[in-house]
């Protein structure tokens, strides 16, 4: 993987760039959807390909590890493979879902017991087994194993859990150093900075990771129940360390709001399920601001979803039409809203990648995000 920094915003710390994998290239800032278990939910891949214009997705190691199962993967030649994507892939590590099982997992030296959420059967996930996995998923770029700490966790355990999170890296780094990818093409690995809300655990996690001289480099543990003032502060804290070489990527973030904030600060990469997630629930997200489709005033509205927006659905269908299926829970709604939140996102990113290369993406941002606050 190779990364060209481009641009950099002469007002902020916004930057544009190109990723460049065996898979393809990528143009940063970038979103990249969240396709937990191979898929994106509701959406299909020409969808994600011609009309949400995704330069790369993601995959999960935890759930494709318990369904389909790494056997079936490695049969199918890797997840581009299996379902049929042809442009870059990202896999988590498992570790946020391993800490989401609170109550049916144990964290020792080793590595994560846990309990499946599908079946309650016992695993075992160590830095070592979660890079084997990584590499027969086959994702361009692979992360690797931490704690995700919670956003409320006292001083002491932030640090035995950065600590732990600290060695466990260290081992996911021989480990990945001394296997290779398993379908002739490269991956890299991203280490992952936590530390929860505390300066000097970040500052410290940051500056160990500088070190590691990895392909790109992840920052984690946000966005997990710490104010969103909190959030940023650790931001700036990370990328004042972190290598301005390296693509940044901020995991499982955000609203539009959030992104646009987070790229002022100079990261350079997102994913979060909120655009799937909330279209399903009825949240539209459009550039004048947020829609919900359930609320009565729709049912007679005629005009397109949104008319300023880039997606095929946008136009085809109206509000009512849409506020119609999402009342009576018909998939097409749920598909619907998912692919217009998807595509706005991505717009989203490429407006302000525009910005950041024309030079004025603090006034454009800051015009945006006022718009974007708006419930209409």
């Amino acid at each position: 993987m190779n990364f060209e920094l481009q641009y950099n915003d002469t007002k902020s710390n916004a930057r544009a760039g190109l990723i460049t994998t065996d898979h393809g290239v990528i143009e940063t800032p970038i979103f990249m959807p969240v396709g937990t278990q191979g898929t994106v939910k509701g959406v299909h891949m020409t969808e994600l390909k011609e009309d949400v214009n995704a330069q790369i997705i993601l995959g999960n190691t935890y759930h494709l590890y318990l369904r389909p199962g790494i056997h079936i993967l490695e049969q199918a030649g890797g997840l581009h493979k299996f379902n049929s994507w042809d442009r870059p892939i990202l896999t988590d590590s498992g570790g946020f879902q391993v800490f989401s099982l609170s109550d049916n997992r144990k964290l020792h030296e080793e590595g994560a017991e846990f309990r499946s959420h599908i079946d309650g059967s016992r695993h075992m996930f160590s830095p070592e087994k979660v890079m084997d996995i990584q590499r027969s998923i086959g994702a361009d770029i692979i992360m690797a194993f931490d704690e995700c700490c919670p956003g409320d966790a006292n001083y002491e355990y932030a640090r035995k859990s950065l600590e732990l999170t600290e060695r466990w890296l260290n081992r996911c780094f021989e480990r990945f150093n001394s296997t290779d990818p398993k379908y002739g093409y490269s991956q890299c690995l991203f280490p992952i900075v936590q530390g929860c809300v505390y300066t000097d655990l970040r500052r410290r996690a940051a500056e160990n990771i500088a070190q590691k001289g990895a392909d790109g480099n992840a920052i984690g543990g946000l966005a997990v129940g710490e104010p969103t003032e909190k959030m940023y502060e650790m931001i700036e804290v990370v990328n004042e360390i972190l290598p301005k070489d390296k693509p940044r990527y901020l995991m499982g973030v955000g609203t539009p709001v959030n992104i646009l904030e987070a790229i002022e600060r100079g990261v350079d990469m997102f994913d979060c399920i909120m655009p799937t997630r909330n279209g399903r629930n009825g949240q539209i997200f459009t550039r004048f601001g947020t829609l919900n489709m359930r609320n009565k005033k729709w049912e007679n509205d005629f005009s397109p979803i949104d008319p300023d927006a880039n997606s095929y659905v946008d136009t085809l269908y109206s509000r009512a039409y849409l506020h119609h299926l999402i009342k009576v829970n018909e998939l097409l709604g749920l598909q619907i809203a998912s692919i217009h939140n998807l595509a706005f996102y991505i717009w989203l990113v490429k407006e302000a990648r525009k910005h950041i290369i024309s030079g004025d993406f603090t006034t454009w941002k800051s015009g945006m995000v006022r718009q974007l606050s708006n419930r209409l």
